[in-house]
């Protein structure tokens, strides 16, 4: 029989009791919250660590403010960059007494893509150091070498750059100022790049305060990424864009070109006053007529060649963060003398060869842009892989049926236009030509932007040469010279 008196005792205790495991259960509670905090501050610090090493460690340690590159340096002897045909464009000496010499066996040639690794960086030199400065040796021979205080040899990084195609781009601008890039638009691999002024990174050490203080050549600025232009007559390509995607067709345009054009108090001409007369939409592309583009830019107006511009990347980063932005200062509530001159490429507009290069790349490759790249793989001292780089899509610049109506245009140009000095090869070309305008008395750059086998795109050029003219004058018997040089000695 149940006993009242302990049933009564045993709740008395259990009701001592009771607060006792709530202050455990809060206790114990505490406790989880802190060890959940602390794991999860554990996973974010490796996550971070994990998309660190994989996403910024070498942007980090290429920054040329980062000092840990120092002793990168005093570990490694600095790896070699060669090119796709298996030149040796940059190496070091290393020498008796511990001291190293950066050695570039084609001097000037090379100056401003491959770069200098003696009072900061510029060029692959700098985009590369982390790669240049790792080694993937084997590693018991990199434990040895540790231990017997010797340096182990960087990995070698082997580019896109082809010694064939790039001496006939350097010397066929020869002494003049201006800058040349050719690209493979299906891959995106940038097979020459040449910039003139230029310099000798084997002497920069000794003549750098003198190349710096000359500012009237500029030798050290890459003008292929980093010059800023006025387009003259192949920001056209914009204009024909703009009109085709107002109008929907380029069939139905005409005009009359009297060699001369007066719109709202302002006059513009054709170039050297050419009177075109009756021209439809592919006529005057072909014969780049300033007076009819003028006269689209007014009809169109600046919101749409606004829109138009920035779609094709005025105004916007480029893939390379070393690539200078181009400037397309047009307002929308821009005057009659504005369009006009903004649609034949000048005004304040400014580009660069290389931001040329890729809309022609997008033109000729079905409206996709490929990431531009300079680096074709890189391999340890010893030959074994460790890396390569794949194609990857960048960027859907236009449609598809937009970068064949450009096509079809900029085929005319060659066929039956300012281009025509390149219908002569034994290969296909497409292209435009400009004649950009930078002084009063009438002096212009020369502009050239193609590309070669209009079925099937292999190679776009960009060529501008300062001061040279029109576009048929000086930049397209240089355009001819790379693709003739592409087709009889670098193509398989």
């Amino acid at each position: 029989m149940p006993d009242p008196d302990r049933e009564r005792e045993q709740g008395q205790e259990n009701g001592k009791n009771e607060p006792k495991k709530k202050k455990r259960r809060r206790i114990n509670r505490e406790y989880t919250l802190v060890a959940v905090f602390f794991l999860l501050i554990f996973f974010s610090l490796a996550g971070y660590l994990v998309y660190f090493q994989l996403n910024v460690a070498q942007d980090f340690i290429n920054s040329p403010y980062n000092t840990r590159q120092d002793t990168f340096t005093e570990q490694v002897i600095r790896g070699n960059i060669v090119s796709a045909d298996g030149e040796t464009l940059a190496y070091t000496n290393l020498y008796e007494d511990g001291t190293q010499e950066r050695i570039y066996p084609y001097g000037r040639m090379f100056a401003h893509v491959i770069g200098y690794d003696s009072n900061g960086k510029s060029g692959l030199e700098s985009e590369a150091n982390f790669l240049l400065l790792s080694s993937h040796n084997f590693f018991v021979e990199q434990l040895k070498n540790q231990f017997r205080g010797n340096k182990n040899t960087g990995d070698t990084v082997r580019t896109s750059l082809d010694t064939t195609l790039q001496a006939a781009a350097y010397n066929a601008l020869g002494d003049r100022r201006g800058a040349i890039i050719a690209i493979e638009p299906k891959t995106g691999r940038i097979i020459c790049e040449v910039s003139k002024p230029d310099f000798d990174p084997n002497d920069i050490v000794y003549n750098y305060d003198y190349i710096i203080g000359d500012e009237n050549d500029s030798s050290l600025l890459n003008r292929t990424t980093d010059g800023a232009y006025p387009p003259g007559s192949t920001f056209k390509v914009v204009d024909v864009l703009n009109y085709y995607r107002q109008k929907g067709t380029l069939d139905g345009y005409h005009y009359i070109c009297e060699g001369s054009i007066t719109q709202d108090g302002h006059t513009l001409q054709c170039y050297d006053g050419t009177v075109h007369g009756e021209e439809d939409m592919y006529s005057a592309f072909a014969q780049s007529c300033n007076c009819a583009f003028a006269q689209i830019g007014v009809m169109l107006g600046a919101p749409s060649m606004i829109s138009t511009a920035e779609d094709l990347l005025f105004n916007k980063k480029l893939p390379f963060s070393s690539y200078r932005s181009s400037t397309f200062p047009l307002s929308k509530n821009a005057s009659v003398a504005q369009l006009m001159q903004t649609a034949i490429g000048q005004g304040d507009t400014l580009v660069s060869p290389a931001h040329l290069a890729l809309i022609t790349c997008a033109i000729a490759n079905q409206g996709k842009v490929m990431m531009p790249t300079l680096i074709d793989e890189v391999v340890s001292a010893s030959g074994d892989l460790v890396k390569k780089t794949s194609p990857s899509l960048w960027k859907q610049l236009i449609t598809e049926k937009e970068a064949a109506v450009m096509g079809e245009m900029m085929e005319n140009v060659v066929t039956s236009g300012t281009g025509y000095g390149l219908s002569y090869g034994e290969y296909t070309a497409a292209g435009k030509t400009g004649s950009a305008e930078f002084n009063e008395d009438g002096s212009s750059h020369s502009w050239f932007i193609g590309y070669c086998n209009v079925d099937d795109p292999e190679l776009v050029v960009s060529v501008i040469v300062e001061n040279g003219g029109t576009g048929s004058e000086s930049a397209v018997p240089i355009a001819a010279e790379i693709f003739d040089s592409w087709y009889y000695y670098v193509k398989p």
